[in-house]
Protein backbone atom coordinates (compact mmCIF):
# COMPACT_ATOMS: atom_id res chain seq x y z
CA UNK A 1 0.00 0.00 0.00
CA UNK A 2 1.00 3.56 -1.08
CA UNK A 3 1.47 5.88 2.18
CA UNK A 4 3.05 9.44 1.71
CA UNK A 5 4.00 11.46 5.00
CA UNK A 6 4.75 15.29 4.20
CA UNK A 7 7.87 16.85 6.65
CA UNK A 8 8.88 19.95 7.27
CA UNK A 9 12.23 20.50 6.14
CA UNK A 10 14.74 23.04 8.15
CA UNK A 11 16.99 23.86 5.29
CA UNK A 12 20.11 27.20 6.13
CA UNK A 13 20.14 30.10 3.85
CA UNK A 14 22.16 28.06 1.06
CA UNK A 15 20.00 25.02 0.80
CA UNK A 16 17.00 27.45 0.90
CA UNK A 17 18.43 29.53 -2.23
CA UNK A 18 19.25 26.26 -4.32
CA UNK A 19 15.37 24.74 -3.24
CA UNK A 20 14.25 27.47 -4.77
CA UNK A 21 15.81 27.61 -7.59
CA UNK A 22 15.06 24.30 -8.35
CA UNK A 23 11.73 24.83 -7.98
CA UNK A 24 11.84 27.55 -10.36
CA UNK A 25 13.60 25.25 -12.73
CA UNK A 26 10.81 22.63 -12.39
CA UNK A 27 8.15 25.46 -13.24
CA UNK A 28 10.05 26.73 -16.15
CA UNK A 29 10.40 23.51 -17.83
CA UNK A 30 6.77 22.96 -17.30
CA UNK A 31 6.06 26.22 -18.74
CA UNK A 32 8.06 25.33 -21.34
CA UNK A 33 6.68 22.29 -22.08
CA UNK A 34 3.31 23.76 -22.21
CA UNK A 35 4.14 26.69 -24.63
CA UNK A 36 5.79 23.57 -27.41
CA UNK A 37 3.23 20.93 -26.56
CA UNK A 38 0.22 23.34 -27.51
CA UNK A 39 2.69 25.00 -30.60
CA UNK A 40 3.75 21.53 -32.05
CA UNK A 41 -0.39 20.22 -31.44
CA UNK A 42 -1.41 23.62 -33.51
CA UNK A 43 1.37 22.40 -36.18
CA UNK A 44 -0.23 19.44 -36.13
CA UNK A 45 -4.08 20.30 -36.92
CA UNK A 46 -2.18 22.37 -40.29
CA UNK A 47 -0.57 19.26 -41.06
CA UNK A 48 -1.39 15.80 -39.58
CA UNK A 49 1.68 14.04 -41.17
CA UNK A 50 3.92 15.71 -37.86
CA UNK A 51 4.10 13.53 -34.84
CA UNK A 52 1.83 14.19 -32.02
CA UNK A 53 3.37 16.04 -28.94
CA UNK A 54 4.56 13.54 -25.69
CA UNK A 55 6.12 13.93 -22.68
CA UNK A 56 8.67 11.65 -23.95
CA UNK A 57 9.49 13.67 -27.03
CA UNK A 58 9.77 17.06 -25.34
CA UNK A 59 12.12 15.65 -22.91
CA UNK A 60 14.22 14.36 -25.47
CA UNK A 61 13.88 18.20 -27.00
CA UNK A 62 14.71 19.88 -23.82
CA UNK A 63 17.79 17.72 -23.18
CA UNK A 64 19.42 18.86 -26.56
CA UNK A 65 19.15 22.35 -26.29
CA UNK A 66 19.37 23.19 -22.13
CA UNK A 67 22.89 23.07 -22.33
CA UNK A 68 23.03 25.78 -25.38
CA UNK A 69 20.08 28.10 -24.05
CA UNK A 70 19.81 26.95 -20.34
CA UNK A 71 22.88 26.50 -18.89
CA UNK A 72 21.65 27.53 -15.75
CA UNK A 73 18.94 24.35 -15.40
CA UNK A 74 22.70 22.09 -14.58
CA UNK A 75 22.99 23.81 -11.41
CA UNK A 76 20.21 21.45 -10.30
CA UNK A 77 19.15 18.14 -10.01
CA UNK A 78 18.26 16.85 -13.79
CA UNK A 79 15.30 15.32 -11.80
CA UNK A 80 13.59 19.09 -11.56
CA UNK A 81 12.65 19.60 -15.60
CA UNK A 82 12.55 16.25 -15.97
CA UNK A 83 9.74 15.25 -13.65
CA UNK A 84 8.16 18.20 -14.39
CA UNK A 85 7.84 17.35 -18.16
CA UNK A 86 6.68 14.01 -17.03
CA UNK A 87 3.84 15.72 -14.78
CA UNK A 88 2.65 17.49 -17.68
CA UNK A 89 2.33 14.42 -19.79
CA UNK A 90 0.28 12.95 -17.08
CA UNK A 91 -1.93 16.28 -16.55
CA UNK A 92 -2.54 16.01 -20.57
CA UNK A 93 -3.90 12.26 -19.73
CA UNK A 94 -5.89 13.53 -17.15
CA UNK A 95 -7.28 15.85 -19.26
CA UNK A 96 -8.13 13.59 -22.53
CA UNK A 97 -9.51 11.17 -20.07
CA UNK A 98 -11.57 13.31 -19.12
CA UNK A 99 -10.58 13.31 -15.28
CA UNK A 100 -9.11 16.77 -14.90
CA UNK A 101 -9.57 20.46 -16.75
CA UNK A 102 -6.72 21.67 -19.90
CA UNK A 103 -3.31 22.02 -18.08
CA UNK A 104 -2.24 25.32 -17.10
CA UNK A 105 1.07 27.12 -16.71
CA UNK A 106 2.32 27.32 -13.35
CA UNK A 107 3.36 30.77 -11.60
CA UNK A 108 5.71 31.44 -9.05
CA UNK A 109 4.77 31.68 -5.28
CA UNK A 110 1.70 29.47 -5.90
CA UNK A 111 3.53 26.37 -7.63
CA UNK A 112 6.88 26.74 -6.23
CA UNK A 113 7.42 22.56 -6.00
CA UNK A 114 10.00 19.69 -7.68
CA UNK A 115 9.53 16.14 -7.64
CA UNK A 116 12.30 13.63 -6.80
CA UNK A 117 12.81 10.25 -8.56
CA UNK A 118 13.66 7.37 -5.47
CA UNK A 119 16.85 6.83 -7.14
CA UNK A 120 17.91 10.60 -6.85
CA UNK A 121 17.15 10.92 -3.46
CA UNK A 122 18.15 9.31 0.78
CA UNK A 123 16.84 9.58 3.57
CA UNK A 124 18.25 8.39 6.81
CA UNK A 125 17.01 9.44 10.23
CA UNK A 126 15.90 13.11 10.49
CA UNK A 127 17.30 14.51 6.98
CA UNK A 128 16.99 13.87 3.22
CA UNK A 129 19.90 14.37 1.17
CA UNK A 130 18.84 15.57 -2.12
CA UNK A 131 21.24 15.86 -5.51
CA UNK A 132 23.53 18.54 -5.94
CA UNK A 133 22.90 19.73 -2.50
CA UNK A 134 23.37 17.43 -0.01
CA UNK A 135 21.51 16.76 3.69
CA UNK A 136 18.89 19.29 4.66
CA UNK A 137 17.48 18.42 7.94
CA UNK A 138 14.08 17.36 8.37
CA UNK A 139 11.73 18.43 11.45
CA UNK A 140 11.10 14.37 12.36
CA UNK A 141 11.81 11.12 11.05
CA UNK A 142 9.76 9.08 8.71
CA UNK A 143 6.85 7.56 9.88
CA UNK A 144 6.14 4.51 7.46
CA UNK A 145 8.83 1.79 6.80
CA UNK A 146 9.22 0.79 3.54
CA UNK A 147 10.57 1.02 -0.17
CA UNK A 148 10.39 4.98 -0.52
CA UNK A 149 9.23 5.76 -4.07
CA UNK A 150 9.20 9.39 -4.76
CA UNK A 151 9.57 12.75 -2.96
CA UNK A 152 7.84 15.93 -3.37
CA UNK A 153 10.13 19.24 -2.22
CA UNK A 154 7.15 22.26 -1.91
CA UNK A 155 7.06 25.55 -0.30
CA UNK A 156 4.10 26.79 1.61
CA UNK A 157 3.79 29.91 3.18
CA UNK A 158 7.75 30.43 3.52
CA UNK A 159 8.86 26.77 4.73
CA UNK A 160 10.00 24.15 2.49
CA UNK A 161 8.21 20.25 3.07
CA UNK A 162 9.16 16.99 1.84
CA UNK A 163 6.15 14.87 0.93
CA UNK A 164 7.55 11.07 0.75
CA UNK A 165 5.46 8.58 -0.72
CA UNK A 166 6.61 4.85 0.90
CA UNK A 167 5.60 1.24 -0.44
CA UNK A 168 4.35 -0.14 2.79
CA UNK A 169 4.73 -3.71 1.36
CA UNK A 170 1.27 -4.32 3.84
CA UNK A 171 -2.39 -3.56 3.49
CA UNK A 172 -2.62 -2.49 6.99
CA UNK A 173 -0.53 0.12 7.64
CA UNK A 174 -1.90 0.55 11.01
CA UNK A 175 -2.83 -1.80 13.83
CA UNK A 176 -6.85 -2.85 13.50
CA UNK A 177 -10.07 -1.12 14.62
CA UNK A 178 -10.49 -1.50 18.44
CA UNK A 179 -13.85 -3.19 16.72
CA UNK A 180 -16.72 -1.16 19.30
CA UNK A 181 -19.20 -2.10 17.22
CA UNK A 182 -20.49 0.50 14.21
CA UNK A 183 -20.96 4.11 14.20
CA UNK A 184 -23.14 6.36 12.90
CA UNK A 185 -21.44 9.76 11.75
CA UNK A 186 -23.69 12.73 11.37
CA UNK A 187 -22.39 16.15 9.76
CA UNK A 188 -22.91 19.77 10.06
CA UNK A 189 -22.08 23.05 10.55
CA UNK A 190 -22.94 23.92 14.23
CA UNK A 191 -21.30 20.69 15.14
CA UNK A 192 -19.08 19.37 13.25
CA UNK A 193 -19.25 15.23 13.86
CA UNK A 194 -22.00 13.80 15.96
CA UNK A 195 -22.02 9.94 17.03
CA UNK A 196 -24.42 7.65 17.69
CA UNK A 197 -23.21 7.64 20.80
CA UNK A 198 -23.55 10.58 21.34
CA UNK A 199 -20.17 12.45 21.20
CA UNK A 200 -20.40 15.66 20.05
CA UNK A 201 -17.08 17.07 18.19
CA UNK A 202 -18.12 20.82 17.44
CA UNK A 203 -15.01 21.91 15.09
CA UNK A 204 -12.89 24.55 15.63
CA UNK A 205 -14.59 27.07 12.91
CA UNK A 206 -10.77 28.58 11.71
CA UNK A 207 -11.51 30.58 9.53
CA UNK A 208 -14.74 32.36 11.29
CA UNK A 209 -11.98 32.78 14.05
CA UNK A 210 -9.48 34.11 12.74
CA UNK A 211 -11.56 36.07 9.57
CA UNK A 212 -11.15 39.59 11.27
CA UNK A 213 -7.36 39.32 10.90
CA UNK A 214 -7.43 37.42 7.52
CA UNK A 215 -9.95 40.61 6.54
CA UNK A 216 -7.11 43.38 8.14
CA UNK A 217 -3.77 41.50 6.30
CA UNK A 218 -5.87 41.20 2.92
CA UNK A 219 -6.56 45.38 2.91
CA UNK A 220 -2.85 45.68 3.57
CA UNK A 221 -1.92 43.73 0.80
CA UNK A 222 -4.36 45.81 -1.60
CA UNK A 223 -2.60 49.08 -0.58
CA UNK A 224 1.15 48.07 -0.82
CA UNK A 225 2.50 49.09 -4.20
CA UNK A 226 3.47 46.04 -6.30
CA UNK A 227 7.24 45.33 -6.55
CA UNK A 228 7.68 46.72 -3.56
CA UNK A 229 9.45 45.37 -0.28
CA UNK A 230 6.57 45.58 1.20
CA UNK A 231 3.90 43.92 -0.38
CA UNK A 232 6.17 41.00 -0.39
CA UNK A 233 5.92 40.90 3.68
CA UNK A 234 2.63 42.03 3.44
CA UNK A 235 2.42 38.58 1.10
CA UNK A 236 4.08 36.35 3.41
CA UNK A 237 2.29 37.36 6.51
CA UNK A 238 -1.08 36.85 4.52
CA UNK A 239 0.13 33.48 3.33
CA UNK A 240 1.38 32.48 6.95
CA UNK A 241 -2.13 33.31 7.79
CA UNK A 242 -3.61 31.01 5.45
CA UNK A 243 -1.44 28.23 6.77
CA UNK A 244 -2.28 28.54 9.99
CA UNK A 245 -5.91 28.57 9.27
CA UNK A 246 -5.41 25.01 7.27
CA UNK A 247 -3.28 23.38 9.59
CA UNK A 248 -5.94 24.26 12.59
CA UNK A 249 -8.90 22.68 10.56
CA UNK A 250 -6.36 20.06 9.31
CA UNK A 251 -5.00 18.97 13.03
CA UNK A 252 -8.61 18.49 14.43
CA UNK A 253 -9.92 16.66 11.15
CA UNK A 254 -6.90 14.04 11.88
CA UNK A 255 -8.01 13.87 15.55
CA UNK A 256 -11.03 13.33 15.16
CA UNK A 257 -11.13 10.84 12.25
CA UNK A 258 -8.44 9.03 14.09
CA UNK A 259 -9.95 8.54 16.92
CA UNK A 260 -13.44 7.37 14.88
CA UNK A 261 -11.31 4.90 12.99
CA UNK A 262 -9.08 3.66 15.64
CA UNK A 263 -12.28 2.72 18.14
CA UNK A 264 -14.86 1.44 15.27
CA UNK A 265 -14.56 -1.17 12.53
CA UNK A 266 -17.58 0.17 10.91
CA UNK A 267 -18.93 3.76 10.05
CA UNK A 268 -21.86 4.82 8.57
CA UNK A 269 -21.31 8.65 6.87
CA UNK A 270 -23.84 10.88 5.15
CA UNK A 271 -23.47 11.42 1.22
CA UNK A 272 -23.16 14.93 1.46
CA UNK A 273 -23.42 17.70 -1.69
CA UNK A 274 -20.85 20.15 -0.54
CA UNK A 275 -20.81 21.60 -4.50
CA UNK A 276 -24.44 22.01 -4.20
CA UNK A 277 -23.80 23.23 -0.09
CA UNK A 278 -21.13 26.18 -1.16
CA UNK A 279 -24.10 27.19 -3.85
CA UNK A 280 -25.95 28.41 -1.00
CA UNK A 281 -24.21 31.97 -0.35
CA UNK A 282 -25.62 32.32 3.11
CA UNK A 283 -23.49 29.01 4.59
CA UNK A 284 -20.71 28.52 1.72
CA UNK A 285 -18.29 30.42 3.75
CA UNK A 286 -19.34 28.08 6.95
CA UNK A 287 -19.70 24.94 5.36
CA UNK A 288 -16.23 25.86 3.68
CA UNK A 289 -14.66 26.04 6.97
CA UNK A 290 -15.56 23.02 8.17
CA UNK A 291 -14.02 20.71 5.67
CA UNK A 292 -16.63 17.62 5.15
CA UNK A 293 -14.70 16.51 1.72
CA UNK A 294 -11.51 16.14 3.94
CA UNK A 295 -12.87 14.84 6.61
CA UNK A 296 -14.75 11.85 4.41
CA UNK A 297 -11.52 10.99 2.41
CA UNK A 298 -9.41 10.85 5.89
CA UNK A 299 -11.66 8.42 7.43
CA UNK A 300 -12.24 6.48 4.34
CA UNK A 301 -8.08 5.75 4.01
CA UNK A 302 -7.58 5.65 7.84
CA UNK A 303 -10.39 3.33 7.93
CA UNK A 304 -9.16 0.61 5.12
CA UNK A 305 -5.57 0.97 6.71
CA UNK A 306 -7.08 -0.45 9.57
CA UNK A 307 -8.85 -2.81 8.02
CA UNK A 308 -12.13 -1.10 8.48
CA UNK A 309 -15.25 -0.27 6.16
CA UNK A 310 -17.09 3.00 5.59
CA UNK A 311 -20.30 3.10 4.54
CA UNK A 312 -22.31 5.54 2.65
CA UNK A 313 -25.84 6.20 2.98
CA UNK A 314 -27.71 7.24 -0.58
CA UNK A 315 -28.06 10.36 -1.30
CA UNK A 316 -31.59 10.47 -0.82
CA UNK A 317 -31.84 8.50 2.96
CA UNK A 318 -33.82 10.76 5.02
CA UNK A 319 -31.66 9.93 7.92
CA UNK A 320 -32.98 13.76 9.77
CA UNK A 321 -36.36 13.00 9.45
CA UNK A 322 -36.35 9.26 10.28
CA UNK A 323 -37.62 8.09 13.90
CA UNK A 324 -34.31 6.09 15.22
CA UNK A 325 -37.15 4.08 17.42
CA UNK A 326 -40.34 3.03 15.13
CA UNK A 327 -39.28 4.34 11.80
CA UNK A 328 -42.27 6.53 11.30
CA UNK A 329 -40.80 9.10 8.41
CA UNK A 330 -41.52 13.05 9.38
CA UNK A 331 -43.15 14.47 6.18
CA UNK A 332 -41.03 18.66 6.73
CA UNK A 333 -38.37 19.08 9.09
CA UNK A 334 -37.23 22.79 9.02
CA UNK A 335 -33.52 23.38 8.74
CA UNK A 336 -33.38 25.57 12.03
CA UNK A 337 -35.51 22.82 14.37
CA UNK A 338 -32.82 20.97 16.10
CA UNK A 339 -35.02 18.82 18.70
CA UNK A 340 -38.64 17.18 17.55
CA UNK A 341 -41.16 14.40 18.66
CA UNK A 342 -41.86 11.34 16.69
CA UNK A 343 -45.72 11.44 16.48
CA UNK A 344 -45.74 7.65 16.18
CA UNK A 345 -44.04 6.62 19.59
CA UNK A 346 -43.52 10.12 21.34
CA UNK A 347 -39.85 9.78 21.24
CA UNK A 348 -37.80 13.25 21.81
CA UNK A 349 -35.23 13.45 19.21
CA UNK A 350 -32.08 15.65 19.18
CA UNK A 351 -31.78 16.08 15.40
CA UNK A 352 -28.25 15.25 15.07
CA UNK A 353 -28.20 12.61 16.92
CA UNK A 354 -31.41 10.80 15.25
CA UNK A 355 -29.66 11.20 12.25
CA UNK A 356 -26.18 9.57 13.43
CA UNK A 357 -27.98 6.21 15.05
CA UNK A 358 -30.09 5.89 11.77
CA UNK A 359 -26.94 6.26 9.67
CA UNK A 360 -25.02 3.44 12.06
CA UNK A 361 -28.33 1.16 11.02
CA UNK A 362 -27.82 1.58 7.60
CA UNK A 363 -24.07 0.82 7.87
CA UNK A 364 -25.25 -2.76 9.92
CA UNK A 365 -27.08 -3.76 7.40
CA UNK A 366 -25.52 -3.15 4.49
CA UNK A 367 -22.86 -5.58 5.97
CA UNK A 368 -25.26 -8.27 7.01
CA UNK A 369 -27.23 -7.95 4.05
CA UNK A 370 -26.21 -10.35 1.24
CA UNK A 371 -27.85 -8.37 -1.37
CA UNK A 372 -27.77 -4.72 -1.88
CA UNK A 373 -25.27 -4.11 -4.50
CA UNK A 374 -23.14 -0.82 -5.55
CA UNK A 375 -26.67 1.55 -6.34
CA UNK A 376 -29.09 -0.30 -4.00
CA UNK A 377 -30.85 -0.34 -1.14
CA UNK A 378 -30.15 2.98 1.52
CA UNK A 379 -26.30 2.68 1.39
CA UNK A 380 -23.44 2.02 -1.44
CA UNK A 381 -20.37 0.00 -0.23
CA UNK A 382 -16.59 -0.03 -1.92
CA UNK A 383 -13.64 -0.21 -0.96
CA UNK A 384 -12.87 3.07 -0.08
CA UNK A 385 -15.56 4.80 -1.72
CA UNK A 386 -15.77 8.21 -3.49
CA UNK A 387 -19.67 8.89 -3.56
CA UNK A 388 -21.64 11.70 -4.96
CA UNK A 389 -23.86 13.37 -2.42
CA UNK A 390 -26.25 13.46 0.35
CA UNK A 391 -29.36 15.47 -0.67
CA UNK A 392 -33.21 15.20 0.39
CA UNK A 393 -36.14 16.37 -1.29
CA UNK A 394 -35.62 19.46 -2.05
CA UNK A 395 -32.70 21.70 -2.51
CA UNK A 396 -33.17 23.46 0.84
CA UNK A 397 -33.37 20.04 2.90
CA UNK A 398 -30.15 18.78 1.45
CA UNK A 399 -29.27 21.18 4.49
CA UNK A 400 -31.77 20.36 6.57
CA UNK A 401 -29.25 18.58 9.50
CA UNK A 402 -26.41 21.16 8.54
CA UNK A 403 -27.73 24.23 11.09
Amino acid sequence: MLAAHRIRLAPNNAQATYLARAAGTARFAYNWALAEWQKQSLARQNNPALPAPSQLSLRRQLNAVKRDQFPWMLEVTKNAPQMAIIQLGQAFENFFSKRARYPRFRRKGRDDRFTLSNDQFAVEGQRIRIPKLGWVSMREALRFTGRIVSASIARRAGHWYASLTVDTLEDQPLPTAENQGAVGVDLGISTLATLSTGEKWPGPKALRALLARLRRLSRALSRKVKGASNRRKAKDRLASLHARIANVRADFLHKLTTSITRRFHTIGIEDLNVKGMLANRHLARAVADMGFSELRRQLEYKADWRGGQVVVADRWYPSSKLCSCCGRLLEALALGTRRWSCAGCGTQHDRDVNAAINLKSVAVSSTVSACGGDGTGPARQRGTKPSPAKQESNSMAALNNKG
